[in-house]
């Protein structure tokens, strides 16, 4: 008998927890109802106060998607102000042409006399060649063109402009010849050019210095 009471006494505590956690669950519950019916009426509100409404017959409208201005191609035309600044004329004539011992050559401004002997001399390894045999005029031009520019992102000081004796042009004069020399001089990664020796090209190329990168 006294085994059953303090099992009844152990169970008191439980049973009066249950009875604190559902009284707490029903106050929840009621305070949520609570809330719920507070936003219904607040949401109503607007409703209760103007009555019932109706739609307004608006006129039929085109959907239509916003018109985008075509694109513009930055990059070329950034290449193109690039090729214009680059641009190579035919008829330019630079001032400081020297003919020395029949050796055409010419240097840019503030290059030494012992820079051009070492040029002329060979000092300088040839680190890379365009020949321009069999190009027209227009093709020459370009292909100079994008040959120094690679040449200035590969670091290479000194190249070989083949452009040929004109053994095979019409009336036999070296119509690249002039062409090339002008256009050199026009190249602000050009500081120098010279004719080499005969085994080097001769008469029919010219090594030329440039600028360090």
């Amino acid at each position: 008998m006294a085994r059953a009471a303090r099992t009844l006494a152990d169970l008191a505590p439980l049973r009066d927890a249950l009875a604190r956690e559902h009284e707490e669950r029903a106050r929840r519950e009621a305070e949520q109802r609570a809330q719920q019916e507070q936003e219904r009426r607040e949401a109503n509100l607007f409703r209760d106060a103007v009555g019932a409404i109706e739609p307004l017959n608006a006129p039929k409208r085109a959907s239509h998607a916003p018109v985008r201005p075509p694109p513009i191609a930055r990059q070329r035309e950034n290449d193109e102000r690039a090729a214009l600044m680059e641009s190579l004329s035919d008829d330019f004539e630079p001032d400081t042409v020297l003919d020395t011992d029949d050796q055409l050559s010419w240097h840019r401004e503030g290059v030494g006399g012992d820079v051009m002997r070492k040029l002329r001399r060979g000092h300088w390894v040839v680190q890379g060649e365009i020949d321009l045999h069999g190009a027209r005029v227009d093709e020459a031009r370009d292909w100079l063109s994008n040959f120094l520019r690679d040449a200035m992102k590969r670091h290479l000081r000194c190249v070989r402009v083949v452009h040929g004796k004109g053994h095979g042009s019409i009336g036999k004069q070296p119509v690249l010849k002039g062409k090339v020399k002008r256009w050199l001089t026009q190249r602000d990664e050009v500081l120098a050019w010279c004719q080499p020796a005969e085994h080097d090209g001769g008469g029919g190329a010219l090594i030329v210095l440039l600028r360090p990168s």
